[in-house]
């Protein structure tokens, strides 16, 4: 699986707050799962966390793991 790098315009937004990315700690995600499409960006962890969370995207992922 390869992807190209691409540095994302000086105004690109946050997909979750809209915040400028670059003036923050720019975060870069894809699906690979489904063949690997646009990224989304996001202007930090935390934005990245609660658009996780709100979208419910761990549902049946190996985000949580229990030892037995």
């Amino acid at each position: 699986m390869s992807t190209t790098v691409i540095t994302p315009d000086a105004d690109e937004s946050c997909a979750y707050c809209g915040s400028r990315i670059f003036g923050h700690d720019p975060v870069c995600v894809r699906d690979c799962n489904d063949d690997c499409g646009s990224p989304a960006y996001f202007c930090n962890y935390a934005c990245l966390s609660i658009y996780i969370d709100e979208n419910q995207l761990t549902a049946g992922d190996a985000c949580e793991w229990v030892h037995e």
